[in-house]
């Protein structure tokens, strides 16, 4: 299986440090998210072999659909994984915006659909669905926009959320973008087997992953579906094991008990299946945080969404992607703190490990070089 490897934009500022917030609060680095400081991140995914950067979406970030648009002319080929919520946008609107990235960075446009867990964030944007309606909402809205992408008719829809009447869109996208989507509900399992390319999962135990997926392709082949899946993850990878749990721990000293203690509370409000399962491997402890080999929960503490690390040697972290690549992962959605830095490091330090082993092939080839990578050891190129 050939392996795919995205990296993430982190359109809410970035640090050396974890930043506490995110999904209903805010959230702010103390490097801010300047196009300047984006436009580096983009470029070091591009220049290590990422194929995508993800933009995640909500209040407590940048746009992502402006964001990546103002990219697109200053990379080449990396493409743009946009994360939107579906409830605040109309569908013929979306996928108009699709088809008019799509033309304009030349095929380079991938989407995120995210339902939303937090109600009072959802509020915030005139939402007030509960959540088995902003699901249903959803399979709706994808209904329509995939009708719109593929159909030369007029298209008119009639839900229990949604209404369209004689929908046309003139350019229609093409390629049409993939759809990856991620939940953990039975609501969300449907909704990813009827309408998704692609299933994204949190970062969580081996054995949990595995039958979390095989739920999912239960759930697509009573829809007649095959789906590919991704695992979003955070990565702390090192020359050697030590020197990686020295960050992770230097991670964990510099958390500040309140903001574990307001995030956490936070997220307690969260209706999100995902986000409560990412809550179960910590319990807001900072004690046995490693809970699986090379599995760090400490990200969780104070942030939401994604809060798991894989942490160790190049060689390590090489071996427990492999592992979840046995499972049936071919996308890795990855980032680091400080994102900049973590794409170095691991690009120059995992991604060759893979490549020797045929599982990965880096979309962008970079000119050969002489002179050593910065942030590899001889033994780890």
């Amino acid at each position: 299986m050939a392996l795919s490897f995205h990296w993430f934009l982190p359109t809410y500022g970035d640090s050396r440090g974890l930043i506490a917030g995110g999904h209903g609060l805010p959230m702010a680095g103390n490097r801010p998210a300047t196009l300047r400081y984006l436009n580096q991140v983009a470029a070091a995914a591009e220049d290590n072999g990422f194929a995508a950067v993800l933009t995640p979406t909500g209040a407590w970030c940048e746009d992502a659909w402006l964001t990546t648009a103002m990219l697109v002319e200053t990379t080449e080929r990396l493409k743009f994984l946009v994360a939107f919520r579906p409830g605040i946008i109309s569908p013929t609107l979306a996928a108009q915006m699709a088809g008019t990235f799509q033309r304009h960075s030349r095929g380079r446009l991938l989407l995120n659909v995210v339902t939303g867990g937090e109600a009072h964030e959802q509020q915030a944007y005139g939402d007030f669905l509960d959540k088995e309606q902003r699901y249903a909402r959803t399979g709706e809205f994808l209904q329509v926009v995939r009708e719109l992408w593929n159909s030369r008719e007029p298209v008119s829809f009639e839900g229990e959320h949604l209404r369209v009447r004689d929908a046309v869109l003139s350019n229609r996208p093409d390629p049409v973008p993939p759809i990856f989507f991620g939940g953990s509900s039975a609501s969300a399992g449907r909704v990813a087997a009827r309408y998704a390319d692609t299933y994204l999962t949190w970062g969580e135990p081996l054995l949990t992953v595995s039958k979390k997926l095989e739920w999912i392709r239960g759930l697509a082949v009573d829809e007649g579906r095959i789906l590919d899946y991704g695992l979003r993850i955070h990565v702390i990878t090192r020359d050697t094991a030590e020197e990686a749990w020295a960050v992770a721990d230097r991670l964990l000293a510099g958390i500040d008990p309140a903001d574990i203690e307001r995030v956490q509370a936070n997220l307690a409000r969260s209706e999100s299946e995902g986000q409560r399962r990412m809550a179960e491997l910590h319990n807001g402890s900072v004690d046995r945080l490693e809970i699986a080999p090379n599995l760090w929960a400490g990200v969780g503490l104070v942030r939401g969404g994604a809060g798991t690390a894989l942490v160790g040697s190049h060689e390590e972290v090489a071996q427990r992607l492999i592992e979840y690549s046995r499972v049936g992962i071919s996308h890795f959605i990855l980032s680091g703190y400080p994102h900049l830095e973590e794409a170095y490091w691991f690009g120059e330090g995992v991604l060759p490990i893979l490549e020797r082993k045929r599982l990965w092939r880096n979309p962008h080839p970079r000119s050969q070089v002489s002179t050593p990578a910065p942030f590899t050891s001889a033994s780890s190129s």
